[in-house]
């Protein structure tokens, strides 16, 4: 069979530069996984994709011509409608055989399969082998109808001769070539036929150039059209000359910002520019995303992580004399940092305490009032979370209550409103200017923290409660009002933000009930729809499966589904100290004789279940008639002063260590005892024996849950 290196290229006007890398693996993945399906690809055949602000391509570097042909097997009717009374074809079945090709039809050539009512006739055929011409065409087709393409555009090839075709795609498509090796391929799309031709760099070169062969295309676009049409590769080239054009500095490079800029350029050359030194005064946080934002710059910062007065932009200009371009740029970007500059000017002449009425204005959700209401309730529960994590708690909740009013006010603010990313980042800038308590300032923005998986945590307490009373108020509140999370849809995020509670319960060794944080949460709302629908165990619940998911991956370390219900199976919303507690139960995992130990955890909480009888408070040691559970009583006594110790100290490891000394005296009692004695007195004693062992073994994690 003969094979070659296949390309198609589509020639555009300039596409979308956020959508312009889904476009290009759609485009080649699809036309690629067409072909293999159409039995064109050979089993290593591989492909390369394209993308550059004008063209789509895909280069395929093996190819069949033609794929061979195919037994294949075809059902084509039920033997209850093929055949008649008499055993004769029936219509249906001549009708269905004479669209195959076959006139004169014999049923014993036909094969008989299935029973009862799944009984069929089936067919064997050779099926010819598709041409490449035929399967490319379909495959291009097919991948034109499914890229991800928001918002198409509308127009007209040849407007006003009787050839016009009215088209619809992305952006207008001025030409289509593929080639299989040297060999055009009569393809068509968008009333384009397909040739060898295309267009280079807009201003670095001119007229058409020809690809002589499908393997050329990269290099001759490189070297007669000043087009890199890889775009990983321009990114590479991109990513590699900002950093060796920033002169030592640092540069700031967003991944999203890289790959936007890299679908704007097609022969890209990166320039330094500065701007005033004055302009430093306003917070770099603010310069930086105008820069970002506006105008697709890169901002460079010193060892220690401050702005400097440069900054790097990528043209799609290569030129020795570089200064219009560089001075062009900076003329542009100073109006954008100017108002940086006068928005930062205006809002720090009035205090963020004193904008927290007009709070009253800003719509929260229509079914949970509006923002001023909402900081009323982060402040209620943020002051009942002070007042049960500090000793000092008068000074904690009075920090914690001046935060809860501010931290939302500079939504209010022109900064914000120019740049919503920036919200609590310009609150603390404000506090500060404002002369607010430090942890409060810092309140405002760490409240939002951890933002997303891997975030870092606040670093104060104030911040710490602030983010729990925000993120809960969220939750419950959300919940409340019918909007809970259902599969994929997670409009709120309050995935994300049950994790961050979980994180700040667990990272911090916070002194809190999940339960009782939820319930607080729940009475500081008004509305009655959520004190009816807010369903807290529903809710405790849905955290609850955030937290089996992180702790699963727990310090780099991986625990088993076993080991985490184990340590969640007792904690009655008590989440503090579970690391610690995971690493002690992985520990006793380990040991020799944990297995015997976690099967007599099951064994005797099967036991105490099942058990109708009540249970003495204490052993009754004048009962004890059998060695085995004398012996097992005296180690219990013997061990628990160590145990009890080594819960007080948090050494859970320790702890487990020492239970399982009792692993033998408890293999004894079961080997030689009978609890269910027909001397209710004895049976009641053991009982209360086994009682007294279970909820020693329970007291860090439920060990029957490591039972196999």
């Amino acid at each position: 069979m003969t094979t070659a290196p296949f390309l198609i290229e589509l020639l555009t006007e300039e596409l979308p530069p956020k959508s312009l890398k889904k476009l290009g693996e759609s485009f080649s993945q699809k036309i690629f996984d067409q072909l293999g399906r159409q039995d064109l690809l050979p089993p290593l055949a591989s492909f390369q994709s394209f993308a550059s602000p004008r063209r789509l391509a895909i280069l395929i570097d093996q190819v069949y011509e033609k794929s061979n042909d195919k037994q294949v097997k075809e059902k084509l009717l039920p033997v209850s409608i093929a055949i008649d009374a008499n055993g004769n074809p029936t219509p249906p079945l001549l009708k269905k055989l004479a669209s195959l090709g076959i006139s004169e039809p014999k049923l014993d050539e036909l094969e008989q399969m299935g029973e009862g009512k799944n009984e069929a006739f089936y067919i064997s055929l050779t099926k010819p082998g598709i041409t490449l011409v035929e399967g490319a065409q379909e495959a291009l087709s097919a991948s034109i109808a499914q890229l991800p393409i928001a918002k198409t555009m509308h127009y007209q090839l040849n407007p006003g001769t009787p050839e016009e075709v009215a088209v619809q795609f992305v952006r207008p498509v001025h030409g289509l070539i593929a080639l299989f090796g040297s060999e055009i391929i009569p393809l068509t799309i968008f009333g384009l036929k397909a040739r060898n031709t295309t267009l280079g760099h807009r201003f670095l070169s001119s007229g058409a150039i020809t690809i002589p062969s499908a393997n050329e295309y990269e290099t001759t676009l490189i070297n007669q059209g000043k087009v890199l049409p890889s775009f990983t590769g321009r990114l590479e080239k991109i990513t590699q000359d900002l950093i060796s054009t920033a002169n030592g500095f640092n540069v700031l490079m967003p991944q999203s910002l890289l790959e936007e800029v890299n679908s704007l350029v097609e022969w890209p050359a990166v320039y330094a520019c500065s701007f005033e030194e004055e302009f430093l005064e306003v917070p770099q946080e603010c310069l930086i995303l105008t820069m970002q934002t506006n105008q697709k710059y890169f901002a460079l910062t010193d060892a220690n992580g401050k702005l400097v007065n440069q900054f790097l932009i990528v043209s799609n200009i290569v030129t020795s004399t570089p200064e219009k371009i560089i001075s062009g740029n900076e003329r542009v970007v100073r109006p954008r940092l100017s108002d940086a500059r006068f928005f930062y000017t205006q809002d720090r002449k009035r205090a963020l305490f004193d904008r927290v009425p007009e709070l009253a204005k800003v719509v929260y959700h229509n079914k949970l009032g509006n923002q001023l209401e909402r900081i009323q309730r982060i402040e209620v529960i943020a002051k009942a979370i002070a007042s049960h994590i500090s000793s000092s708690q008068d000074e904690l909740v009075a920090l914690s209550s001046r935060a809860a009013l501010i931290i939302k006010t500079d939504l209010l603010t022109d900064m914000v409103g120019e740049f919503p990313e920036l919200q609590g980042i310009m609150g603390t800038y404000y506090a500060n200017h404002d002369q607010e308590h430090h942890e409060v300032a810092l309140a405002c923005s760490e409240h939002y923290l951890p933002r997303f998986a891997g975030d870092g945590l606040p670093s104060t307490m104030v911040g710490t409660v602030l983010a729990l009373s925000d993120k809960l108020e969220t939750i419950v509140g959300i919940w409340g009002i019918g909007l809970s999370p259902t599969g994929e849809k997670d409009p709120f995020a309050l995935r994300r933000h049950a994790l961050g509670v979980c994180r700040l319960l667990v990272e911090k060794n916070l002194p809190l009930n999940l339960i009782t944080l939820l319930d607080i949460v729940k009475s500081a709302f008004h509305f009655e729809e959520v004190q009816k629908n807010a369903d807290l165990g529903t809710i405790t619940n849905f955290v609850m499966d955030r937290l089996r998911s992180y702790l699963k991956e727990n310090n780099g370390t991986t625990y088993s589904s076993e080991e985490v219900e184990s340590v969640l199976a007792n904690c009655a919303g008590d989440l503090t100290k579970l690391p610690e507690k995971l690493s002690a139960v992985r520990a006793f995992s380990q040991m020799e004789m944990s297995g015997d130990l976690a099967n007599a955890n099951k064994r005797i909480s099967n036991i105490l279940k099942k058990n109708d009888l009540p249970l003495p408070n204490k052993v009754d040691v004048s009962l004890l008639v059998a060695s085995a559970e004398k012996e097992l009583l005296d180690q219990m006594n013997a061990v628990t002063p160590q145990i009890d110790q080594a819960m007080a100290d948090a050494d859970f490891t320790k702890s487990l260590q020492l239970l399982a000394q009792l692993s033998t005296a408890v293999t004894g009692f079961f080997a030689d005892v009978m609890v269910n004695d027909p001397d209710l007195q004895l049976r009641g004693n053991r009982l209360a024996l086994l009682n007294q062992l279970h909820q020693q073994m329970s007291r860090i994690a439920d060990l029957s849950q490591l039972a196999k």
